[in-house]
């Protein structure tokens, strides 16, 4: 056996020569492939050695057929060609195209040659190191080249093909910095260093557009233009961990391609002429990119792979040198081989996902959580008229010079150039009373404030602090030319907002609640499965909203979930995709809402007659005004009473502050918080603590405009008026002084918050509606396109879940055992190759693990995954928002049965959680609402309880253990943070809520799927935050309930 008849009758083997540098020969893959090809008995296989190939002429060199020849370090490419070209075998790999993986520049011109889609890209080439190009233009947050604008995140790669430092660099808004890429060293793949900016300029650089993959790299391996190897690895660049298995070896998954990357490997395969060739896909919404071009590899730790490599290669050499020998592969393979069990990387499930008494059968299918962002700094404003020159200049500057055009300052060019003005404005000394108008005073005091403000953190990084400066009066001057007038701004409105950081605790709390969800919300998965962000089976997504806190929260919550480590810029960009339509604003409902404030108004002032008449009825909630204390009027005197108590204890601290503030030096000795102003710090400063100084990068005298200005909008004395509108913030800064500040003893803060919890826990929920059927209407207006995409997340789960059960019984009779006894099956043609028809298809639409809801999903194949049921996926979609939205969620979801569309139905929420509902005051940071889709597959297809909902929701943040004053409650001082509370169910244990009833009680008050209006990019992104829109435009199709 194994013996072929030769050209000349004279039975020989065909040579195989491997002319390779030794260091690769023996690597595993090598050898394994080798060895099973000499095991078909057909080949003789010679190994040329690093002398032959070094020392020897290529006239000495072996003859052979067949030769396996590819470039490394150190091998002398020339020489081979020059053997190639005297002795002429067939070659695996063809040398010259080898030269071109060398150079960057030209892999992506002779990718796009070929069609094959690339990132947008642009080229910079340097002769000399630092040389200057006037094609290309560096700002804060893009570069240009040739006209052509690259907005942070983008990629900065050597054209050297062989220099791996690849740099990554991250917008200003989401806290700036680098990162960079390289060869795996130990057990890390990347660094992020979050003070450089700047590009490299010692050199020549590809710069391209960086690609949300939701933080997964897929590899591609071809064996000839007819077959495609995929495995899937998490990204260096999320936290640049590599992640290890117990032998050491990197984790990779293999999943499938979809047909059009099944043509995109045979054409890089075809335009490269290399048969064996590793290439890199980036899946980004949607779509699939090449990004790199390796030229040989082979697939480590993958028997399956080896074996089919095997057979591929077997038949490439028979075709070209005996093509009139059959290479169909034998029915039993050579090669006795006892594969070693591979372990699975925790992915085996180690339950069946039971909840309750629903058995075995039933399966977790989605996850859908809606969380409010962590704990934050009081959110800030300060309002002032300016009639300065310095700063009306400022505005023309930055508005192109048109005089009624407001202007939006948030760079941090523009708002050193605003420090600077305001530096230059500032009073060296405070005048007295006697000397100035009170107006002066105050307007020198506000501009003070806005010094600190902008000098508060040592750096600027733009998600916290904004400017308008909008004009209010004009004059006309005659123009600088002397022909004719032109109007000029003479007074200004200054609005400077700042403040709303996420602090170290809500940092901590963020990820702490994420590390939560990953051993709790997936039953019996252990935490293998999501450790891997390639989550093959656990298809997930994180949607934010445009605050700068709120991205945070989601970046640290994502650390959490998926065991990630380092800083939190590289995990925002790479993974939390911004949908600020959807998770941002209460313009929709402002309107109602200013109603249901006067009517607040209306109850408390009037004192509390028409409040709790109802308090032992059955249904508590269903009053005006629920919630509000008894004379809850009587608590306004006393709260302003303690507000100017402690108002008067911070100016006494903030006193001498603005005198040391305004020494030129103090600027330069401002410690750099740059990191913890746009990331929220990770630790408390203890030296700040210690030294007797307020938490974070507020000063005195910042805390004291904080206590000035709610105390004077609380109370109007000229006009004796309350403003209950600012009771929800004397309360947060309460919160805030009280967690962030109890070493500054502040007297009469404890009783100042007691007062203005009470009042706070009437007032926050009423102003979402002062009775059940307001709370629904302006509930279903904040929230109604985020109850749109929630749906559309549980038909889409549905519909997969349909798919792989009608599909299961085919798939029953596939074996995916290499030894199983149908063997004959098993060695067929199709499971090797890719089928013709299939590569003819087109990528829109056809393919629905792909392009359904544009957002990419990754799929274990089941030939080669060592896992169980590898066809079950677990959908989960992660919101991070406001209060506003999970108030409107909450709202919606407990009141949803008083529409008049759907009355006589039960509500989705028992009665005993609509009275612990009622009983809860605040929904705190870090509440949530979760959704899990439940799948019961002993039930028939028809059965509406074959899909159940199961609805939960936590409190966030727990004040109480506060209030004991003992142990605990010293220990969450020192650490300045609070324990968040776990989830409470809104349904009794073992009803079952069908995913149908689910749909049709929230279907009037969501947006339907044909409403969602193209994505907005918003300005310098050029679109790694606008997925969330268009993802929904192909299921308006799938859409039933807009149809008559």
């Amino acid at each position: 056996m194994g013996v072929e008849e030769g050209a000349g009758g004279v039975d020989k083997k065909i040579t195989i020569g491997v002319c390779v540098m030794e260091k690769k020969v023996f690597s595993a893959p090598m050898e394994q492939i080798m060895d099973r090809i000499h095991s078909f008995g057909e080949f003789e296989i010679i190994h040329f050695g690093d002398k032959v190939i070094l020392e020897d002429p290529v006239e000495s060199w072996p003859i052979c057929d067949c030769l396996i020849a590819f470039h490394s370090s150190g091998y002398p490419l020339e020489k081979v060609q020059a053997y190639s070209s005297l002795r002429k075998p067939f070659l695996v790999n063809e040398l010259d195209p080898q030269y071109l993986l060398h150079d960057r520049r030209k892999v992506y011109e002779h990718l796009e040659m070929y069609g094959i889609p690339v990132p947008r890209y642009a080229c910079v080439n340097r002769n000399v190191p630092d040389e200057d190009l006037d094609y290309f233009v560096e700002e804060e947050d893009f570069v240009e080249v040739n006209g052509e604008r690259f907005w942070k995140p983008f990629v900065e790669k050597p054209v050297n093909g062989d220099d791996h430092s690849i740099m990554i660099y991250y917008p200003s808004s989401a806290g700036g910095g680098m990162k960079e890429l390289f060869r795996k060293v130990g057990n890390r793949s990347s660094e992020f260093h979050p003070d450089v900016r700047r590009v490299r300029r010692e050199g020549s650089y590809i710069y391209e557009e960086f690609m949300p993959t939701g933080g997964t790299d897929v590899k591609v391996y071809t064996v000839g233009p007819e077959y495609a190897h995929a495995e899937a690895r998490k990204s260096p660049v999320v936290d640049g961990v590599v992640m290890r298995n117990p032998d050491g070896k990197e984790v990779r998954y293999p999943v499938l391609l979809t047909p059009a990357e099944k043509q995109m490997a045979r054409e890089v395969c075809i335009a490269f002429r290399q048969a064996v060739c590793g290439f890199d896909l980036l899946r980004s919404e949607g779509s699939s990119y090449v990004c790199d071009v390796n030229g040989w590899s082979f697939v480590k730790n993958s028997y399956k792979y080896y074996d089919d490599a095997a057979c591929v290669l077997r038949k490439m050499f028979l075709d070209a040198k005996a093509p009139h020998l059959s290479s169909t592969i034998p029915p039993i393979l050579p090669w006795k081989i006892n594969e070693p069990v591979q372990p699975n990387e925790g992915l085996t499930r180690q339950g069946s996902g039971i909840i309750g008494t629903f058995g075995q059968s039933e399966e977790l299918r989605c996850v859908i959580a809606v969380v409010r962002h962590g704990d934050r700094t009081p959110k800030q404003k300060v309002k002032l008229k300016v009639t300065e020159e310095k700063l009306l200049n400022l505005m023309l500057k930055y508005n192109g010079g048109k005089p009624r055009t407001e202007t939006k300052l948030k760079t941090a060019v523009q708002l050193q150039d605003l420090l600077d003005a305001t530096r230059m404005l500032i009073p060296r000394t405070r005048s007295g009373e006697s000397d100035s108008d009170a107006e002066d005073l105050e307007h020198a005091d506000k501009l003070r404030q806005v010094k600190a403000v902008l000098e508060e953190g040592g750096h600027f990084s733009g998600i916290y602090r904004k400017v308008q400066l909008k004009p209010l009066k004009w004059v006309n001057v005659p123009k600088g030319d002397g022909e004719g007038e032109e109007e000029r701004p003479v007074e200004a409105l200054m609005v400077l907002k700042y403040g709303g950081v996420l602090t170290h605790a809500g940092r901590k709390q963020a990820e702490e609640l994420g590390r939560y969800f990953r051993n709790n919300m997936y039953p019996g998965e252990g935490t293998g499965l999501l450790r891997l962000h390639s989550t093959y089976r656990h298809d997930l997504k994180i949607y934010s909203s445009d605050e700068g806190r709120v991205q945070m929260s989601a970046a640290a919550f994502a650390k959490g979930l998926l065991d990630l480590e380092g800083q939190l810029t590289p995990i925002l960009v790479s993974l939390v995709s911004k949908d600020s339509s959807m998770l941002d604003g209460l313009d929709n409902a402002s309107s109602e809402m200013e109603t249901a404030k006067a009517q607040l108004n209306e109850i408390i002032t009037a004192g509390s007659k028409m409040v709790h008449d109802y308090v032992s009825s059955e249904l508590p909630w269903m009053t005006d005004g629920a919630g509000l204390p008894p004379h809850a009027d009587e608590h306004l005197p006393e709260l302003v009473k303690l507000a100017k108590r402690v108002t008067e204890q911070v100016r006494l601290l903030a006193k001498d502050e603005h005198e040391n503030l305004t020494e030129p030096s103090a600027y330069d000795v401002v410690p750099p918080y740059d990191q913890a102003k746009a990331l929220g710090k990770s630790n408390i400063d203890v030296g700040r603590i210690a030294a007797g100084l307020p938490c974070g990068s507020e000063g005195f005298l910042l805390m004291f405009a904080r206590w000035r200005k709610l105390e004077r909008d609380l109370y109007n004395e000229r006009r004796d008026r309350y403003d209950i509108t600012q009771i929800p913030d004397v309360y947060d800064s309460c919160k805030y002084d009280l967690l962030h500040n109890s070493h500054l003893d502040l007297q009469g803060l404890d009783e100042l918050f007691k007062v203005a919890q009470l009042l706070a826990d009437g007032v926050i929920p009423n102003e979402y509606g002062i009775n059940p059927q307001q709370k629904l209407k302006i509930g279903s207006k904040i929230a109604r396109r985020l109850l749109g995409k929630i749906l559309i997340d549980l038909r889409n789960t549905r519909e997969e879940a349909m798919s792989v059960a009608e599909l299961k019984n085919s798939q029953e009779q596939v074996s995916v055992s290499l030894y199983s006894s149908r063997k004959e099956d098993r060695y067929s043609q199709p499971k090797l190759f890719i089928k013709s028809d299939e590569l003819r298809r087109p990528s829109t639409g056809e393919n629905k693990d792909d392009d359904e809801d544009k957002e990419t999903k990754y799929r274990l194949d089941p030939k080669y995954a060592n896992v169980m049921t590898p066809e079950r996926h677990v959908r989960t979609r992660l919101y991070f928002t406001s209060e506003s939205h999970i108030h409107s969620l909450v709202n919606v979801l407990r009141y949803c049965n008083l529409d008049e569309s759907l009355q006589g139905e039960e509500s989705l929420v028992c009665q005993s959680a609509l009275e612990r509902l009622c009983k809860t005051k605040e929904l705190d940071y870090m509440s949530y609402v979760v959704l899990r889709l439940f799948e019961n597959t002993e039930l028939s297809l028809e059965d509406p309880k074959r899909f159940r909902i199961e609805l939960t929701f936590s409190r966030g943040a727990d004040l109480s253990p506060l209030e004991k004053k003992d142990e605990e409650a010293e220990s969450l001082l020192r650490e300045h943070t609070l324990p968040i509370m776990g989830p409470e169910r809104l349904q009794e244990v073992g009803s079952c809520l069908t995913l149908e009833t689910m749909e049709k009680m929230i279907r009037p008050f969501a947006m339907p799927a044909e409403d969602f209006p193209p994505p907005s990019i918003p300005a310098g992104f050029s679109g790694y935050f606008s997925k969330s829109a268009a993802v929904l435009e192909r299921l308006v199709k799938l859409w039933p309930f807009h149809k008559s």
